[in-house]
């Protein structure tokens, strides 16, 4: 039985004291295989009221579990009856940023990579399977396997998206870290997620149909006020919330990188 590693402090801020907040079932999920644990234990950081899971998987795990896709994380699948919706999250950026290269984490079945592109922004995904990326090349898209973490665009990004992607990651505060590098000043980043806060996710824990707390892929769960200090201490401004139309019970969020401050001027 593969088991996960465990976290020996909490992922966002180091803290130690941790409460045990419950288990989820994963055994129904698409991409569970037999020999991964099918119960996830999820704690809580007392320090910051963070909640995650008791651990992470191994990237031989992770292997396993991506050597399957879910349909609808294939590229091209479902983009006609996506358009709108990845149009509606292209929309709430424009106001801010309206051209240059938009990097989307995580593209997926790559609705929003290629309504980006529709809108003129020079469009390029990171995906770390495979085949995603070679379908995206056959589609016209700038695609890398690659973990953003190690990834250095050919120019900086005006755009960098994380639909769904942040709470799959074991330390979101290195993929904030590599987004901060990867934009430009002022550039703008487009997060999407389900929020633990919100009324949705109240109602379906009330009726015990939660299914964040059995997500396999899923790392973290966060709400809008632990995500908002998390963009913060990585030098993010939140711009705008808004309620995601991808997932049930998500938010989505705009946010600018702060720009460097002016280097005082040399007396002579």
């Amino acid at each position: 039985m593969i088991e996960r590693t465990p976290y020996l402090a909490c992922p966002l801020c180091d803290a130690s004291e941790l409460t045990d907040v419950g288990t989820g079932n994963c055994s129904h999920h698409p991409l569970y295989h037999p020999s991964l644990s099918p119960d996830i234990h999820w704690k809580q950081c007392s320090a910051c009221g963070h909640v995650f899971t008791a651990g992470y998987y191994t990237p031989e795990a992770c292997q396993l579990i991506f050597s399957k896709t879910n349909e609808n994380q294939q590229v091209g699948y479902g983009i006609e009856q996506q358009r709108g919706i990845s149009a509606r999250m292209v929309e709430k950026v424009i106001p801010f940023v309206s051209a240059g290269r938009w990097l989307d984490i995580g593209f997926g079945n790559g609705s929003l990579l290629f309504t980006a592109q529709e809108y003129g922004f020079l469009a390029t995904g990171l995906d770390l399977r495979q085949e995603n990326v070679q379908r995206a090349r056959e589609m016209g898209i700038d695609a890398y396997c690659a973990d953003v973490a190690d990834f250095t665009p050919q120019t900086p990004c005006s755009v960098i998206s994380m639909a769904d992607v942040l709470e799959h990651i074991p330390y979101p505060r290195t993929a904030l870290a590599a987004a901060h590098r990867i934009l430009t000043d002022n550039g703008i980043l487009l997060i999407s997620m389900p929020n633990l806060e919100c009324a949705v996710w109240r109602q379906l824990d009330q009726q015990n149909a939660n299914p964040y707390w059995g997500e396999l892929e899923h790392y973290h769960n966060f709400g809008r006020t632990r995500l908002y200090a998390l963009l913060r201490q990585h030098d993010f401004e939140p711009l705008r919330y808004g309620i995601s139309e991808r997932y049930r019970a998500c938010m989505e969020i705009v946010a600018r990188k702060r720009a460097k401050p002016a280097a005082p001027a040399m007396s002579f």
